[in-house]
């Protein structure tokens, strides 16, 4: 390892040895070879004069690809694709005649970059699984805990902690069906000549429109798209681009929300995120825990939002039938995206397996709120015992202003509840009063609401999607 040059930090820090060969150039340049493969085949089958033996020849060369080799021929023709086309024609003489037969590079480079997509869609729908069912579990194991809302980060009505957790897990069940969705609809571009108008392949078929459109549908079938294209320039549209990266920025998105969601509680020291026995919060301060994990998926989730603009610029820009200002832009963005966006699920993956819940702090934060929240439950019962709607308003605001001056001013305790224990023009004794202070009447359906959403909307993917549960993920540093 070179320790003199930059080295991307998604790949050495951050992402998974999956999606990293899934970008790889071994990938790309294996699934260019495929896609050369699969319209020799087409085109044999249509009536062109290539044989078996050329497409065996090429067959068994997928995957000897002399790197070395294909950037020298790069250097000499100042072209990726034929420089890959020598390369393959190296170790397959035979084929080299009929490779890249009427083709135009779109055909390998979009073509090649939309089954990338896919399968790192793919990929990353895995990822969500795994963290969708690791918060399913966590909202149900806490669905009835009480737990202090907040409006405005300022102490609201109660909720319960799986609640809150649901609420987390909503937004990615949206993302989830909007990947679905783009993953069922992302179209191939197919063979479609040097500016979509198929016009090499006419003339390879003798003018046969019939065979050029069958042509299309084959090799589109072969590298696994139902879904085509009907027309295109010399490349996709790139508006597919922005489909992908926008989906993407939207996991982003619900991941910063949970992430910050789970460090504002870590300061509360309600709810942590897992601490290894050996890790270090500060250099200076070794008191400290910091949420580390989460801060990052909040660096690396603004990261991925700010290269979701990307795609709609590259398109906003195509001229005419294509410019090639978008290549060198996408080579970066889209792998960059899908990778950092690989490294968040990881990290939420491995907070959500260890999330630690402070049961007695949540129940002082409660505790130290209560009063002011029962209030009315305090009237209500007043004025059944025979007290006035209106006095017992006032009697309670008054002594409310007072507590929360001895609590803001003195940073003592809250003391509301004696306070109006000790009230004559109260009706009620303490224990009559606190039994009205039971934080579970507090938190009307949260249970019910958050069994009736998994139940009927989050349950469904994790049984659609069994198979994809159980990954191991590494969090490199």
């Amino acid at each position: 390892m070179s320790y003199s040059e930059y080295k991307n930090p998604l790949t050495e820090r951050y992402c998974c040895k999956e999606i990293n060969y899934i970008f790889s150039p071994e990938k790309k340049f294996t699934t260019w070879r495929k896609l050369w493969i699969a319209l020799a085949e087409a085109e044999k089958e249509l009536g062109l004069p290539i044989t078996d033996e050329q497409i065996e020849e090429m067959k068994q060369n997928i995957n000897n690809i002399d790197f070395e080799y294909a950037k020298e021929m790069e250097r000499k023709f100042r072209h990726d694709v034929m420089a890959h086309v020598h390369t393959f024609g190296k170790v397959a003489p035979k084929a080299m005649p009929i490779i890249h037969l009427g083709a135009t590079s779109a055909y390998v480079g979009d073509n090649a970059d939309l089954i990338v997509m896919k399968e790192a869609l793919i990929h990353i729908r895995k990822k969500m699984v795994n963290l969708i069912n690791n918060l399913k579990n966590f909202s149900l194991k806490y669905k009835d805990l009480p737990t202090l809302g907040f409006t405005h980060y300022q102490p609201a009505q109660l909720t319960t902690v799986g609640k809150r957790a649901a609420l987390w897990l909503q937004d990615l069940v949206m993302d989830f069906e909007e990947i679905e969705f783009v993953i069922e609809n992302l179209k191939f571009r197919g063979v479609k000549g040097t500016t979509g108008t198929q016009a090499s392949f006419m003339k390879l078929f003798n003018n046969d429109s019939e065979k050029v459109k069958k042509l299309d549908e084959i090799v589109s079938k072969k590298m696994g798209f139902d879904k085509v294209l009907k027309i295109t320039g010399q490349t996709y549209t790139r508006k597919q681009d922005t489909k992908v990266l926008t989906i993407l920025a939207k996991i982003a998105e619900s991941a910063h929300k949970m992430a910050t969601d789970i460090r504002l509680l870590q300061n509360l020291k309600e709810i942590e995120e897992p601490f290894e026995k050996t890790q270090i919060g500060s250099s200076a301060m070794a008191y400290k825990r910091n949420p580390m994990r989460s801060e990052r998926v909040c660096s690396l989730a603004r990261y991925v939002i700010s290269l979701s603009l990307n795609p709609y610029m590259t398109h906003a820009t195509q001229w005419f039938e294509r410019t090639l200002d978008d290549s060198a832009n996408r080579r970066i963005s889209i792998p960059e995206a899908f990778m950092a966006i690989d490294s968040i699920l990881n990290l939420l993956i491995n907070i959500t397996d260890g999330m630690v819940v402070y049961e007695k702090m949540i129940e002082k934060h409660i505790n130290d709120e209560l009063p002011f929240m029962a209030t009315e439950n305090i009237i209500m019962e007043a004025v059944k015992k025979g007290g006035n709607r209106q006095e017992m308003h006032e009697i309670i605001r008054v002594h409310s202003m007072e507590a929360g001056k001895r609590v803001k001013m003195e940073g003592k305790s809250n003391d509301l509840l004696e306070r109006l224990a000790k009230d004559d023009r109260v009706p009620l004794s303490m224990e009559e009063i606190k039994s009205l202070l039971n934080p579970k009447d507090f938190i009307g359906r949260a249970s019910e609401q958050v069994e009736e959403f998994i139940n009927e909307e989050v349950q469904p993917i994790i049984d659609k999607y069994s198979k994809d549960l159980g990954v191991d993920v590494e969090i490199k540093v």
